[in-house]
């Protein structure tokens, strides 16, 4: 048995949604370099040592804007994920959602890099509900697909 569907014409904007994600993740990287450079940290150090990051607040804030670039790398995959599966049947709220989690990282991004991790909670809890509403949605959207497979709507 297969599962036809057409996509809306509105999946446009969860295209574009998920490719700003890729435009974050570039932005973040550069961020990250600016910082390295500053703390004179060279590659392949992922990271400032201790002893570094202590006696130096160039290399803390470079551990920091590193970071909260790992951050936003460890939920990248699930967050596109979602936005796909969200946006098959509510394309706008998806990207909308997506669009709130990418600008929640902006915030997040900088305030970590500026001030450390104690200044990073707005940024984080915007990022939360943008991420837990696509979870939402892709559930949704997947068990109403699930249903549908199962004669049941």
């Amino acid at each position: 048995m297969s599962l036809d569907f057409t996509i809306d014409d509105k999946y446009a904007w969860v295209l574009l949604a998920g490719v700003s994600v890729g435009w974050l993740t570039l932005w973040q990287g550069i961020n990250v370099s600016r910082y390295r450079k500053a703390a004179k940290i060279v590659y392949p150090q992922l990271y400032a040592e201790k002893s570094e990051a202590a006696a130096s607040t160039d290399a803390y804030k470079f551990n920091c804007a590193q970071r909260a670039h790992q951050n936003t790398l460890e939920t990248v995959p699930q967050a596109l994920f979602l936005l796909a599966v969200a946006g098959l049947k509510q394309p706008i709220a998806a990207a909308s959602l997506c669009g709130l989690w990418v600008v929640a990282r902006v915030l997040y991004t900088l305030e970590y890099s500026a001030g450390g991790p104690a200044k990073r909670y707005r940024g984080a809890v915007l990022g939360h509900v943008g991420h837990l509403g696509l979870l939402g949605l892709a559930t949704y959207t997947a068990g109403r697909l699930v249903l549908v497979t199962l004669n049941c709507i």
